[in-house]
């Protein structure tokens, strides 16, 4: 087939063309078990059911069409006869479903076993003996594609299936137990994934490698990190969308964010039971008993838990204690804003949710602002400045494309002037989320960072954080635990232009009037105002500013004496009209550049 490298939309978005794909060998089953099967599943249950019309196939390549409703199918199921191995076409199509199966997001995939022991298949023996003796003349210079059949045929027979044995049982009842696990299966309501999931594929496809869906031989929790808005939530229920039919239960867990009481977690443990066991009204009384309840009920099941926006260490011991908690081939996944979190819970697989490229931020920003991918050639230019301001983050991009929608030029001018001013409020709320869970020293080095420091070498930041009183070590890992900063390959710290953005519009609402009632002024128009118009209070903490030599202070000089807390005093290329007159005794840091 042809190699696939990232799932496909419908992957995770849930809109299959077929609920199920059947392969089979036609003159072993298709005018018995297969066609009560499909009769069964396509007309009395109304399961869209791929079958293939052609009773002999011709040659072993895969038709366009064939290959498409395979790509298309969200269950597989293959019913392995006495001659299944005999058909080449058989086989390479085996070949294609679990290549699909494993590239597309790890689908369905449902072995029954008609008249066949699975350890047949496996070792080779008996009539699929004899089938593969015939291949390995018919193809003995492509020894390759012989293997791919063996190995394909190796990896289904060791998934559980259901076994059966003509004239041992009722057929009629046998397929009705498929149908209804398929049934089961495909009534599960998909989660919203987003309106225009762009970019998603690539995200999925980290972190299902880290899920290991492969291996059902111990239990695997995934942590997905980064900042607000990034799309860590979009990103853990476009996977669960992708993976949820594979699992005995499954469990979404949304907004776990600040629930903490022991009876918040008590209903979080009622919620998580009754949607795996598909049982209503359990009652678990305590976090105690809930825990005992989950290990008792839930040890040997496989599930699928996403805990989405944790925050706290506790809501991960009383829901996710221990990988002892659930069943082999267990995944949990866990998305938070802060990585340290998930280190402290033995989280060692993480995955952190970087901003879209260029590319596919252009192209969501599209979605939003034009309600399709292509751009009015008349606001190409206006879009891409949109989207540099966006910085790849989804949420501004979506936010911002959809305010713009329908207005004209002169009203996307004027408003992209205001955000690059103010932040919107919309994204201000989200990201701040993370600001707002910060000691009050934490929130200090942040909005300095935010304020002066983004893109400046670490070492110097961290003397001048030292000397305005701050713990620096502590507090710049506690933003980088926070993924509100990061300190890049050159020792530089960077921190994300909305959440620069973010900080500052912090600072500015200390006092949206009157910035002399600030406590941190960089904005040169600011300055001059507080100087000239003598405006500083005690408030105002830091200084530092670039002030053109073209343009001269006028003021008296005693602006600096009410500044009874100011401890860092930074201008550069400044020409006033006399020096000042007094400064603070709070002063620890004095760099004034071309002081007369």
């Amino acid at each position: 087939m042809e190699q696939q490298t990232l799932p496909s939309l419908s992957s995770f978005t849930c809109e299959w063309t077929y609920d199920v794909f059947l392969s089979f060998r036609g003159i072993d089953t298709r005018n018995n078990f297969t066609g009560n099967l499909y009769n069964f599943l396509q007309h009395q249950r109304g399961i869209h059911t791929f079958i293939d019309d052609e009773e002999i196939q011709k040659g072993e390549q895969i038709t366009p069409t064939l290959l498409q409703a395979i790509k298309e199918s969200r269950i597989f199921i293959a019913i392995f006869s006495p001659n299944y191995a005999s058909s080449t076409f058989c086989l390479t199509e085996l070949v294609t479903i679990l290549e699909c199966s494993k590239l597309l997001g790890g689908r369905l995939f449902l072995p029954v076993f008609y008249d066949v022991d699975p350890s047949q298949i496996r070792n080779i023996t008996g009539t699929y003996a004899d089938a593969f003796a015939k291949h390995e003349v018919r193809f003995r210079d492509e020894k390759e594609k012989v293997q791919k059949w063996r190995d394909a045929l190796h990896q289904a027979a060791s998934v559980s299936g259901w076994h059966f044995k003509p004239g041992s049982e009722s057929e009629y009842k046998f397929i009705g137990k498929i149908v209804e696990e398929v049934s089961i299966k495909i009534n599960r309501v998909p989660l919203h994934v987003a309106n225009k999931p762009v970019g998603l594929e690539s995200r999925m496809l980290e972190v299902t490698s880290l899920l290991g869906l492969e291996s059902d031989e111990r239990v695997n929790m995934v942590g997905i990190y980064g900042i607000g808005g990034i799309g860590k939530s979009t990103t853990a229920r476009a996977v669960h969308n992708l993976i949820a039919d594979q699992f005995e239960g499954a469990c979404y867990l949304p907004d776990v964010r600040e629930r903490a009481t022991n009876h918040d977690l008590a209903q979080l443990q009622e919620t998580l039971l009754s949607e795996i066991l598909g049982e209503k009204d359990i009652k678990v009384g305590d976090v105690y008993r809930g825990i005992s309840i989950i290990k008792r009920r839930l040890r040997r099941k496989k599930v699928l838990l996403i805990l989405d926006n944790v925050d706290k260490e506790k809501q991960l011991q009383v829901l996710v204690g221990g990988h002892d908690w659930f069943g082999f081939g267990s995944k949990i996944i866990i998305t938070t804003r802060d990585k340290h979190l998930l280190a402290t819970h033995g989280i060692e697989k993480v995955y952190e949710v970087k901003q879209l490229k260029n590319e596919k931020a252009l192209e969501l920003f599209n979605w939003h602002a034009f309600k399709n991918k292509k751009i009015d050639p008349c606001y190409l230019d206006i879009a891409k400045r949109a989207v540099s301001y966006c910085h790849g983050h989804p949420l501004a991009l979506e936010v911002i494309g959809s305010q713009l929608f329908g207005k004209s030029l002169a009203v996307w001018k004027c408003s992209l002037d205001k955000y690059e001013r103010v932040l919107r409020k919309d994204i201000h709320v989200i990201l701040k989320v993370s600001y707002d869970d910060l000691e009050e020293d934490d929130k200090g080095i942040f909005l300095d960072i935010a304020c002066f420091f983004n893109s400046y070498e670490i070492g110097y930041v961290k003397e001048i954080l030292y000397l305005h009183g701050y713990h620096a070590e502590d507090g710049i890992q506690e933003l980088i635990d926070k993924s509100l900063m990061k300190i890049d390959a050159n020792g530089c710290v960077r921190m994300h232009d909305l959440i620069q953005d973010m900080g500052r519009e912090i600072v500015r609402q200390e006092s949206t009037l009157e910035p002399g009632r600030r406590s941190r002024l960089w904005f040169r128009d600011d300055i001059l105002h507080v100087l000239e118009e003598n405006k500083g209070t005690d408030t105002i903490e830091v200084i530092i500013v670039d002030l053109h030599k073209n343009r001269k202070v006028n003021w008296c000089g005693e602006a600096f004496g009410q500044m009874k807390n100011l401890r860092i005093l930074i201008i550069r290329n400044a020409q006033f009209s006399r020096g000042p007159q007094i400064l603070p005794n709070s002063l620890r840091v004095l760099d004034w550049c071309g002081y007369q």
